[in-house]
């Protein structure tokens, strides 16, 4: 199994208006020969907008959430299908953010991940422990489990990714030194070949959390780390080409 393409996803969150298309479309500009996948995920009012402005750039666009039905009475949710006829390619899914905020389980997010798969949309799926977690020793304990539980084997044959993102260093400028790093991305690693078998080899495993043009290079050439999963710095166009160009 070969190694899989590293994939540098900007994380736009709640922000962003019309105005904010110049920077995606400065980015595609800037851009030139890069060995990565890069994709946008931008508010879902951005979506079908962002896609349009991309058109056969190289960088693909994602959308931050979906619901786990295809349609019905779900006042201000979207869902996968929707998000796919929109212009999306990508679903960031169980996100800290998702998970602590609205309350999002496993299971929940594993219902997501295949509702992505039934639309077409290849999902990154998000795990990652809390400072409290982590100081008790639970983080690989509490990371595998959100794998094993947020993982349908529904994904075996389809193309999706786990973006490892420390609760504790989201947008909080702390990040994990390289061998926790390292230590938590091999844990993944084991746990997608267990679930897996020899496939798993070929998922990228990203890192989330406080990713920024100048800790990139070394986060990135860490063991098993494929790529990253980029908050804040993805939103200007300069801060995201350095993150992609240290890939």
């Amino acid at each position: 199994m070969t190694k899989p393409q590293v994939l540098i996803a900007g994380n736009w969150k709640m922000n962003g208006l019309g105005a904010s298309l110049a920077e995606a479309n400065a980015l595609a500009g800037s851009l030139g020969q890069t060995t990565a996948r890069v994709a946008i995920c931008p508010p879902a009012t951005l979506v079908q907008r962002l896609a349009e402005v991309l058109t056969d750039s190289g960088v693909l666009v994602g959308a931050q959430d979906c619901h786990a039905e295809a349609s019905g009475a779900f006042t201000g949710d979207t869902s996968a299908e929707q998000l796919a006829d929109a212009g999306a390619t990508l679903v960031i899914l169980g996100h800290s953010e998702r998970r602590s905020g609205h309350g999002e389980s496993d299971a929940l997010v594993a219902a997501k991940v295949q509702a992505a798969l039934r639309a077409g949309l290849e999902p990154i799926v998000c795990v990652g422990e809390t400072l409290d977690q982590r100081k008790a020793g639970d983080a690989l304990a509490i990371v595998t489990g959100q794998v094993r539980g947020s993982l349908p084997r529904e994904l075996a044959g389809n193309a999706f990714a786990v973006a490892y993102e420390p609760v504790w260093a989201i947008g909080t400028g702390l990040t994990p030194t390289t061998p926790e790093i390292e230590e938590v991305h091999r844990a993944i690693r084991a746990a997608l070949l267990e679930m897996f078998g020899d496939a798993g080899r070929g998922v990228a495993i990203l890192y989330g959390g406080s990713v920024k043009p100048s800790n990139a290079a070394e986060i990135l050439h860490a063991d098993e780390v494929g790529g990253a999963l980029v908050g804040g710095a993805s939103l200007k166009a300069d801060d995201f080409l350095g993150i992609i160009r240290a890939a």
